[in-house]
């Protein structure tokens, strides 16, 4: 299964995409404001492109588990995503994704990066299940 993972954030938004297969992640790209007309678009031309199965979105819960205003504001993004959008979309507990994309470097940049340890997570999680 093709997944394609979300880092949400108001400011730039992290993209990775999984193989075929649903084993391995990678990251993307990055959308800048993707909340606005503009960065929804892109975001869309990126699934119309890619054509994945499954949009996975990262959920950033509080250290103790409960939601904060950056969990509301994702929980509110997707929303508005579902309503133009017929994949169909998860959500993942995505503490301390930026925390371990900071200590994998490479050419992409760390919003994408984040976006790939959140979906090499949940494909190790979910792969062949």
């Amino acid at each position: 299964m093709k997944v394609l993972a979300l880092d949400y954030g108001s400011a730039r938004t992290g993209l990775a995409i999984s193989d075929a297969s649903g084993a391995l992640a990678r990251p993307l790209t990055f959308v800048e404001r993707i909340g606005t007309p503009t960065g929804l678009e892109q975001l869309l031309s990126v699934i119309a492109e890619e054509q994945p199965e499954l949009l996975l979105v990262g959920l950033p819960v509080l250290a103790d588990g409960t939601r904060g205003a950056q969990a509301n504001a994702t929980l509110a993004f997707v929303g508005r995503l579902r309503a133009i959008c017929t994949v169909p979309i998860e959500f993942e507990d995505e503490r301390f994704t930026s925390r371990i994309a900071e200590t994998k470097g490479g050419a992409s940049s760390l919003d994408d990066r984040a976006a790939a340890v959140l979906l090499q997570g949940w494909l190790d999680t979910h792969h062949n299940q």
